[in-house]
């Protein structure tokens, strides 16, 4: 099946059907949201600022936390349903520490792996804001991996400044929409744009993004001394 009769698919049953066929799980984000207390929501979001405007400074300790993370959660699955063991912890800090290790020696191909991921979260968003079909949403996601994996094999740069501002801006919006969970007067008001309202988480999470990449681009150029 070619990506134009994905596209049509998507196009044609978009509305109730689309609806019953959900599956992204915007639960399991939210629950995760709402689980941050205020001083975590106000950590997300302080740190979320650095990465988002000094990413590109510090875009070295990023890509081992995030290899970290993806090895923690690696190991804990693959402790738990292929070796079976009970210990997932164990297993999961072997893998944190496996990644995190692996990815210093291997730095541009990590940082090209987050690049095109990030691209792939961004088209992703919007094939959700647009209200296609959720069950092809991968398509929309390969889009942006090809994407963006392409443009940082190309431009080393700009994969550093896509995967820092995406991850700056989650983690701002994360802890805003912590904070406004807390706050008793809008707590219905941000639960229901969240669950009805289809172009607003990726709306609010794609806007703080490109402010993140116009911003790193600026301060990449004028900066003479940063070397990859």
């Amino acid at each position: 099946m070619d990506c134009v009769t994905i596209l049509a698919q998507a196009v044609e049953t978009t509305g109730p059907e689309a609806a019953e066929g959900a599956v992204v799980p915007i639960d399991l984000f939210w629950r995760q949201i709402t689980s941050l207390g205020v001083l975590e929501a106000l950590t997300f979001i302080s740190f979320g600022v650095v990465c988002l405007f000094y990413g590109w400074r510090v875009f070295k300790v990023l890509v081992v936390i995030n290899f970290g993370l993806l090895g923690l959660v690696l190991g804990m699955g693959i402790t738990q349903k292929i070796v079976g063991l009970n210990n997932q912890l164990a297993g999961g800090l072997i893998g944190m520490g496996v990644l995190a290790v692996l990815s210093v020696p291997l730095m541009r191909w990590a940082v090209c792996v987050l690049g095109a991921a990030a691209g792939g979260i961004l088209t992703s968003g919007i094939w959700y804001a647009c209200g296609l079909n959720e069950q092809y949403i991968w398509a929309g996601g390969l889009i942006g991996v090809v994407a963006g994996g392409m443009i940082s094999f190309i431009v080393f740069k700009a994969a550093v400044i896509l995967f820092a501002s995406m991850w700056g801006s989650s983690l701002i919006v994360s802890g805003a929409l912590a904070l406004l969970y807390i706050y008793p007067k809008t707590t219905q008001q941000v639960e229901s744009m969240v669950f009805t309202v289809r172009w607003f988480l990726p709306t609010v999470l794609m806007i703080p993004t490109m402010v993140g990449i116009i911003a790193q681009h600026k301060f990449v150029k004028g900066s003479k001394e940063w070397n990859l």
